[in-house]
């Protein structure tokens, strides 16, 4: 067995064609790539397509992993602790366990991005409970209800916040 728990080593592929998208928002798509169990825990990996005037992630940690975001297009507003960095195509941003982190296209811009957490995190139920709460399908508290579950824990940025409210 190696390190990361898979016992076989053959790729993990994922063709364009058959990766499922889920709508988190009217302004905003998140395409699951490979879940943790497709990797045998090594990585998480999605790709997210974040329309200009998207809300984007607000301010959030993980504990048990970290979080690694690549520009593939156009510009993103990112908050790593309390700085705020504005990111271009080919950029490319480490974020470690308990750093409160948010993300949205920056300003009068769209933002392609590939995101991805390692160790892996089954996460992909959490992108789908976003959409079914999009959808009102689903109660909004559940979010927070699987904070632990997901590793997703919201926190409040006084920072981020005023980066939002100056454009």
């Amino acid at each position: 067995m190696s390190s990361t728990g898979r016992t076989d080593h053959n790729p993990v592929l994922v063709r364009a064609a058959d990766a499922e998208t889920i709508d988190d928002g009217p302004t905003s798509l998140i395409t699951l790539l490979a879940d943790a169990s497709a990797t045998g825990g090594a990585l998480t990996a999605n790709g997210a397509t974040l329309r200009e005037g998207s809300p984007g992630a607000p301010p959030h940690f993980h504990t048990r992993a970290t979080e690694i975001f690549f520009v593939l297009d156009g510009s993103l507003r990112l908050l790593a602790g309390e700085l705020v960095h504005t990111l271009g195509k080919g950029d490319f941003l480490v974020v470690p366990p308990y750093l409160p982190h948010a993300f949205a296209p920056a300003p009068g811009s769209s933002a392609e991005i590939l995101v991805a957490f390692t160790p892996g995190i089954e996460r992909f139920d959490y992108y789908r409970l976003l959409e079914r709460v999009y959808k009102g399908e689903a109660d909004p508290r559940e979010i927070r209800a699987t904070s632990e579950r997901f590793d997703n824990h919201y926190v409040d940025s006084e920072a981020w916040r005023q980066a939002r409210a100056a454009g």
